[in-house]
């Protein structure tokens, strides 16, 4: 947001600045250039005056002595010529007989004056030509043709460019400064209330928004979310706390009832055994669950945590921790657990969560598999997943849709131990790094789960 604000303001920033400064060119070399222009007129008025009074009298020399020295002191070229075309001075190797200034000369002859029409610029170095007759209304007795150099004007028109451009310059870095300063002031607030949301969001406390700073409606938005978050934060606290209070509040009367339930063992009659095995695996279904429901709420807390602080720094080797957890489960699957192609690779995952993963995985392959599992990890560019495929039953189409929803379990399974909460305990871990858990008919046969995690680069020792 804070970029396309900027862009927005520095865009109009700079269109104003092209709308002063271009004219502000403009007009500085339309004003040199009617300076010299001026400035040549006068030159050709006097040489005019003194080509008539060369007529008159007869005696071109104050003229001549006038048009050298004029040449000599400024290099610019002058011809003047009488009614007949005759030149009667000519200077600097400009000539009457030139084309350019013939037709100047016609011109002037027909009373009619000739200045350059084009304006002067930095880069302009060619010099012009300007022409006057010599008389008044229908007495024109000759032509003066002054050639004039326009160097010393561009030179002045650069000069006068070069610190409207500076000007330009300084204005613009100023509206930069200033609409840093705006949108900072502006989108700063907007950057912690959005930091904030996705605290609350995650169900983390959120930090305090600053109440000072930024727009009056910004700060009145801030101050709406400060109680907005008082409330849900203080919602989101009772709810951890009976969570807590109620999972240590169960612990012990689960704790005495197991103890009771077992003293009652030796005392009850044969007939009841069945009734005391229902009991039993009752409670222990009861602290499973009890179990289950806090990991996920603590794998939920850790996954919103580090959606929303940056703290994604762990990373562990995956295959070692593979290979870990195969030598672990391999007993429960009498040897029928293979490594397949395990490879290697550095995934943003500590070991421990990791590991946790790999044992819900395969706890979730032994339990409803038919007896062989088989593990798999590949690096895939960015990501590296872990794949766990069993040669049970599987799942439907339509079943694996519903594969790692909580509580949910096929209905052939129900008899199996478990509380359904094992996948989304795992998916909840994975999703904290930036990870996911596929789900796929198996080529064994069975259901293949995949834990797609990001990859890091290897650290070296």
């Amino acid at each position: 947001m804070r970029a396309r604000v900027l862009t927005v303001v520095l865009a109009f920033a700079l269109l104003a600045v092209a709308g002063f400064a271009g004219p502000l060119l403009t007009l500085t070399a339309v004003q040199r250039t009617q300076q010299l222009v001026a400035a040549r007129a006068a030159d050709l008025d006097r040489f005019a005056t003194l080509a008539e009074q060369a007529a008159t009298s007869g005696d071109p020399s104050t003229l001549t002595a006038e048009a050298d020295r004029y040449t000599e002191l400024y290099g610019e070229a002058v011809v003047v010529v009488d009614a007949r075309r005759a030149p009667v001075v000519q200077t600097g190797g400009l000539h009457a007989a030139d084309p350019a200034v013939a037709r100047l000369v016609d011109a002037a002859l027909r009373s009619q004056l000739r200045y350059p029409a084009g304006t002067v610029r930095p880069w302009s170095r060619a010099d012009v030509l300007l022409a006057r007759p010599v008389g008044t209304g229908t007495r024109v007795s000759g032509a003066v043709v002054l050639r004039a150099s326009v160097r010393a004007a561009a030179a002045d028109v650069a000069l006068r460019w070069a610190l409207v451009l500076a000007g330009a310059g300084v204005f613009a870095a100023a509206c930069v400064l200033l609409a840093r300063r705006a949108t900072q002031w502006v989108v700063r607030p907007l950057h912690r209330l959005d930091r904030a949301v996705g605290e609350l969001a995650a169900g983390l406390p959120p930090e305090r928004v600053v109440r000072a700073g930024g727009p009056p409606e910004l700060r009145q938005v801030v101050e709406g979310f400060n109680r907005l978050a008082d409330t849900v934060t203080t919602a989101l606290e009772q709810q951890r706390r009976l969570v807590a209070d109620t999972s240590h509040q169960l612990r012990n009367p689960l704790a005495a009832l197991r103890l009771r339930i077992d003293s009652l063992q030796p005392r009850l009659p044969a007939s009841a055994t069945r009734t005391y095995t229902g009991v039993t695996a009752e409670l222990e279904r009861m602290e499973r669950l009890l179990d289950d429901l806090m990991t996920l709420a603590d794998a939920e807390h850790r996954a919103g945590e580090l959606a929303v602080t940056d703290r994604q720094g762990a990373s562990c080797e995956v295959r070692p921790v593979i290979e870990a957890q195969a030598q672990v489960w391999r007993p429960a699957t009498k040897g029928a657990l293979v490594l397949d192609r395990v490879g290697k690779g550095v995934v943003a995952c500590s070991a421990d969560e990791l590991a946790q993963v790999m044992d819900i995985l395969l706890d979730n392959a032994i339990k409803y598999g038919g007896g062989r599992v088989e593990v798999s990890c590949e690096a895939t560019g960015t990501e590296v997943a872990i794949e766990v495929r069993d040669d049970g039953p599987g799942l439907s189409p339509g079943e694996l849709a519903c594969a790692g929803t909580r509580f949910w379990r096929a209905e052939r399974h129900r008899d199996v131990r478990g509380s359904g909460l094992g996948l989304a305990i795992a998916e909840r871990l994975v999703a904290g790094h930036g990870g996911r858990i596929e789900f796929e008919a198996g080529p064994l046969g069975g259901l293949a789960v995949r834990a797609v995690l990001p990859q890091r680069e290897s650290r070296t020792p």
